[in-house]
């Protein structure tokens, strides 16, 4: 059984081909061989959102449009397809691991390396954030940089660093993140513009910006602290707002009052002056009568006040009544002359 095994089956077998047979068949097929070649590596199809660039012998011969195309074959002309109308993007920190309705990311210590910085305030964050851009110029981008999407990481990397590095934590993790954003983009554009890539960036989104796992409960309770500050400078905000115009009216009402006052006071003063002014000049004219008539006008004013009148002799005798003005003090005298 073993030696059956062991023998090679096709060793007796022998194939002898005619050269005579085969000729026609050559001769026939190396055309054909030939055209479906020629025509393989010479059409190839644009999709809608690339453009072809064709190099002959390494140098650019021109930048094809969307569609059915033609090149030279035999690999004289080489067609690199670079996609133009599509929105290129670099994820850190994370990576997208099935997109859709519900896009799924991932993260792990492996990117950890991109998202950890040092801010101005020496704490280390996690950034996480995106790049958006495109391809405007396909020759530009074949051929200033050897390693376009290593670049593009690299500059975005070293802009974003640099940003967080000048801005304090707080700032980068509350409000500051749109403003580092666009900042970065404008950055990031500017140096792309000096390589010569032909590369236009779209955006930079934030995508997360948080503490590390290992600080991130010391990070709450900071936050916290924060969040109570901010609520008692609002209510103190509050509560100054409430009583600073109550105090300001009262003040304005305080000083209204006071100018009705001084207004009061002069105006009488002026009157009195006035008023001193004639008599003086009623007096310089007639002495006597002028001096009769205000001892009369004193009296009157003085005697309108006064309830009761007493007359006393010299000797210490007892005073007696002469007028009687209190009508009530009249009244109760005679009840009780009747009731005796």
């Amino acid at each position: 059984m073993s030696e059956l095994f062991d023998k090679d089956p096709f060793e007796n077998i022998t194939i002898r081909l005619n050269p005579e047979k085969l000729k026609p068949l050559l001769l026939l097929g190396l055309p054909v061989l030939l055209l479906v070649f020629t025509a393989v590596t010479s059409i190839y199809t644009v999709q809608p959102e690339e453009k072809g660039v064709v190099k002959r012998f390494g140098r650019v011969v021109s930048i094809r449009e969307p569609g059915l195309q033609f090149k030279l074959p035999f690999m004289i002309d080489r067609v690199y397809v670079v996609p133009t109308e599509r929105v290129l993007k670099e994820e850190f920190g994370f990576r997208t691991e099935k997109a859709g309705q519900r896009t799924q990311y991932v993260r792990g210590t492996q990117h950890q390396d991109e998202s950890l910085m040092l801010t101005g305030d020496l704490n280390v964050i996690n950034v996480e954030w995106v790049v958006q851009y495109r391809i405007k110029d396909p020759d530009k981008f074949l051929h200033q940089v050897k390693d376009q999407r290593a670049s593009i990481r690299d500059i975005s990397e070293a802009v974003m660093r640099r940003i967080v590095g000048n801005r304090l934590g707080s700032d980068v993790l509350t409000e500051a993140r749109v403003e580092v954003a666009a900042l970065a983009r404008d950055e990031m554009q500017a140096i792309l513009d000096s390589y010569d890539m032909g590369v236009h960036v779209s955006t930079i989104k934030l995508q997360g910006v948080t503490p590390p796992d290992e600080v991130k409960p010391a990070f709450n309770e900071v936050n916290e602290a924060q969040q109570e500050k901010e609520r008692l400078i609002n209510e103190a905000e509050k509560r100054r707002n409430q009583e600073l115009p109550k105090a300001q009216g009262e003040a304005q009402q305080i000083i209204a009052e006071a100018q009705g006052y001084a207004a009061e006071r002069i105006n009488l003063a002026k009157g009195e002056a006035s008023r001193f002014k004639a008599i003086q000049t009623e007096y310089s004219q007639a002495p006597e009568v002028t001096r009769q008539r205000l001892y009369i006008e004193t009296m009157d004013e003085v005697m309108s006040r006064v309830q009761k009148v007493y007359v006393v002799e010299d000797g210490g005798m007892a005073p007696i009544p002469l007028l009687n003005l209190d009508k009530d003090a009249t009244g109760s005298e005679e009840k009780e002359r009747v009731g005796r």
